[in-house]
């Protein structure tokens, strides 16, 4: 943690070298959350790289009142939401999944699946990411954070600026939006655990 601050003071005084040890850091996850929130390789690509020149720009705002992590994700967090209201706008919508970013929780914990179920497994994915894709970007917003970034309520409260107790119910009714979805199309059965269903089980 010390080294980490270390290197974002020298970051922020300008030392590009130090910026591109965070970036190097930081892109993974940065690219996963955006790649989460859009569903598309491409468009993900395009908004990590607006996620870290934003980053880059803010520098000098980070207080270090909060964790840097949490700092970042709130910028690309920013970055995935003005882009999915444009897309929005647009009347677009893409449900590309990323076989390779996968969600690691709906990963089957056999070390040695058979093939049919990884097949199997590889469809109840893309049913999710579909899902995922026709919420609101506030309840795909909170169930990324929650569900497939493994947040707490308090750092999800922290990267959205909501109290804990509105992340909770937000993220109820995001888990129930998502369920309904999956019911209606005919991916799970009426009653199933919507913890099951997050996470694929």
């Amino acid at each position: 943690m010390e080294q980490e601050m270390a290197v974002i003071r020298r970051a922020q005084q300008g030392d590009t070298e130090a910026f591109e040890m965070l970036l190097s850091a930081y892109e993974k996850p940065v690219y996963n959350l955006c790649l989460r929130m859009t569903g598309n390789a491409e468009d993900a690509a395009d908004l990590t790289q607006e996620a870290f020149l934003k980053i880059w720009r803010g520098l000098g705002n980070y207080k270090f009142e909060s964790s840097f992590s949490t700092w970042v994700y709130r910028l690309t967090t920013n970055v995935s939401i003005d882009f999915l209201r444009g897309r929005k706008r647009r009347q677009t919508v893409s449900i590309t999944v990323e076989e390779e970013d996968g969600v690691a929780e709906l990963e089957v914990p056999d070390p040695a699946p058979l093939p049919e179920e990884q097949l199997l497994h590889r469809e109840k994915k893309e049913q999710i990411a579909s899902a995922m894709n026709q919420l609101d970007e506030e309840a795909r917003l909170i169930l990324t954070l929650r569900i497939l970034e493994d947040l707490s309520y308090e750092e999800i409260a922290r990267v959205t600026g909501l109290k804990d107790g509105t992340v909770k119910s937000r993220l109820a009714r995001a888990r129930l939006k998502l369920k309904k979805i999956l019911t209606e199309s005919g991916n799970i059965v009426p009653g199933s655990s919507s913890k099951h269903t997050e996470r694929g089980v």
